[in-house]
């Protein structure tokens, strides 16, 4: 019966949006969410797209990944960049000053500030825009100034990598989260985020009211999706 109730977005405050969430538990939730991150592969879900559009423009690429949380994927990008001999810069920015830090602590290759991405507009010059994992924690509307933004922002190219909302990705993430971390916010946070987040269809229609045209939408083991946009 509670499964069946996944047929439709239901909006979960969660944990880590709470500005007064101590320090110490954001940061070991961050951890969290970053070995998370880590064994289902976010980094690689973004990874070809960007190495595709560095080995199409033959110079360096610049990245800058919203809500980027502890840093996790810009430094994961960085890695495979090094090891695939692609010049890329990153950055992130962030809501709250302790990812931030964190990030900078995580990721010393990059450059991280604070930026409220969904009332302010984004820091143009990048030729990537990414997104991963936050998407789901915005209402509708919300979640269409985001694509706007990154859209304005993006030169060539906007990622936005996200839960899909099914009965399968509820069991597995709500596994994921009991069996790789002991963090009570991401246990709790985790399988709330399935509950609040879009289907494939849902997200790919919030795109193109954003005038993402064109965007195509993929789906990604375990439990995500990922939506592409180039600019023409």
């Amino acid at each position: 019966m509670f499964l069946s109730r996944l047929r439709k977005r239901e909006r979960i405050p969660e944990l880590m949006d709470d500005p007064g969430l101590d320090p110490v538990e954001h940061r070991k939730a961050l951890a969290g969410l970053a070995r998370i991150n880590r064994v289902s592969g976010s980094t690689g879900v973004l990874w070809p797209s960007i190495a595709s559009l560095a080995c199409e423009l033959k110079r360096p690429i610049r990245v800058l990944d919203v809500a980027t949380g502890s840093g996790d994927v810009p430094a994961g990008l960085l890695r495979k960049a090094q090891r695939s001999g692609v010049a890329l810069e990153v950055a992130g920015c962030d809501l709250s000053p302790t990812a931030v830090a964190t990030a900078q602590t995580n990721c010393p290759g990059g450059q991280f500030f604070v930026h409220d991405a969904i009332r302010d507009p984004l820091p143009t010059g990048f030729d990537v825009v990414t997104c991963s994992l936050f998407l789901h924690h915005l209402s509708s509307d919300d979640a269409l100034s985001l694509l706007m933004r990154m859209r304005d922002a993006a030169g060539r190219l906007v990622l936005v990598n996200d839960l899909s909302r099914s009965r399968l990705s509820y069991v597995g993430v709500w596994l994921a989260c009991h069996l790789l971390t002991t963090s009570r916010v991401v246990r709790f946070d985790g399988p709330a985020s399935v509950r609040s987040a879009f289907t494939p269809a849902e997200a790919l229609a919030i795109a193109e009211r954003a005038a993402l045209t064109g965007a195509t939408l993929r789906s990604k083991f375990p439990a995500r999706f990922l939506l592409s946009w180039v600019r023409a």
